[in-house]
């Protein structure tokens, strides 16, 4: 890869300036301007996660989030100590110094889980403002938005408090679509658990039908053998029919994406999603272990992101090329006018459930 060179830059005295300079005067070394850093070379989201993930692991609490810059397809780094900035550019990344710490922001990611938890209000970490953003939707107000703001304000500039016009909710209607008793959702991954074939889908749709078919009324494929919703939002179906199961993705014309593997997710990181009602919209990770506050409880560690959603899309494929990345949770706003939607991570999925992509 090269490198610009940047020119050294002499200071030149001429002309009546000299003049002044000459009789009883110090003689002065020429100046030269310090060589700025070479620019960190470009990486793919992909690579910007891994060297974001092996920084942290390197330097630990030095290290107080990331972000890929996909414009400019670079990771930037956020650090506390300038002496750990040359490590940062020798990995590949772009160094920025910040005010708090990961520790600091989750001391106050803790005080607004214990006193702020309250339905329709979301929160994360933001790296690029290097706050805990918290939204509130549309429900939130009169009392509840006073005490949501007092705990906000008592934290501080570590906290920064948004408005949504829309309702935070789960995305099960009442969608490739999978149907049970009373509702739709969207089949999210195709795994394998212990030779067997299964699906992966939200929690929220497992927890609320037990039996699944992939036509309205229609013939019985899956029954579930795993959920857990609130706290996280996963669930596992296994195939009780001959329906066929490839890896891969439904993008609702030409071609599917096939999927070959699962993945964290990076801030900043392209996405798309695919799900039964608005089938593909594509996206940005706006953050990672976003929590949202619904109506039926609290649910922590998800991805956040700019893609829209409706009901119907619940349990939906996010991805990145061949990586699994998400199953479609909740949000607000619909595909006409934008909003915000959250991502149950895969890998945490595929962990909880032994199960892997297949």
């Amino acid at each position: 890869m090269k490198h610009r060179r940047i020119s050294r830059r002499h200071l030149v005295v001429t002309g009546a300036a000299a003049v002044a300079l000459t009789a009883g005067a110090l003689s002065l070394p020429a100046a030269h301007a310090a060589p700025a850093p070479p620019p960190p070379p470009t990486l793919s989201a992909a690579e910007a996660g891994e060297t974001a993930a092996a920084l942290t692991a390197a330097l630990k609490g030095d290290v107080a989030g990331a972000y890929y810059d996909a414009e400019a397809a670079k990771l930037v780094v956020n650090v506390l100590d300038r002496s750990a900035v040359d490590q940062v550019r020798a990995a590949g990344a772009e160094a920025r110094v910040v005010k708090y710490s990961l520790a600091q922001l989750g001391e106050a990611r803790a005080v607004l889980k214990d006193k702020a938890t309250i339905p329709g209000t979301a929160w994360s970490v933001d790296p690029r403002s290097d706050k805990v953003v918290v939204t509130a939707d549309s429900t939130v107000k009169g009392a509840r938005l006073d005490r949501l703001k007092k705990v906000a304000d008592g934290l501080g500039d570590k906290v920064e408090v948004k408005r949504s016009a829309g309702t935070y909710r789960t995305f099960l209607a009442g969608g490739d679509a999978i149907w049970g008793q009373g509702g739709r959702c969207s089949l999210g991954f195709n795994v394998v658990k212990d030779g067997e074939p299964y699906f992966l889908t939200a929690g929220h749709c497992t927890e609320a039908i037990s039996s699944w078919s992939d036509a309205q009324g229609g013939q019985e494929i899956g029954k579930n053998a795993g959920s857990e919703f609130p706290g996280h939002d996963y669930g596992l179906v296994k195939y009780t029919g001959g329906t066929a199961h490839p890896s891969e993705v439904n993008l609702y014309g030409g071609a599917p994406q096939a999927i070959t593997k699962a993945g964290e997710a990076t801030v900043g990181q392209k996405v798309r999603r695919s799900g039964s009602t608005t089938q593909v919209h594509d996206g940005e990770v706006t953050a990672l272990d976003a929590t949202v506050n619904y109506q039926e409880g609290s649910v922590e560690g998800l991805i956040q992101t700019t893609v829209c959603a409706e009901p119907g899309d619940s349990g939906g494929s996010l991805f990145a090329g061949d990586t699994a990345l998400g199953l479609t949770s909740g949000g607000s706003g619909d595909c006409s006018s934008g909003g915000e939607t959250f991502f149950q991570p895969v890998p945490e999925a595929l962990q909880a459930f032994g199960a892997e992509i297949g």
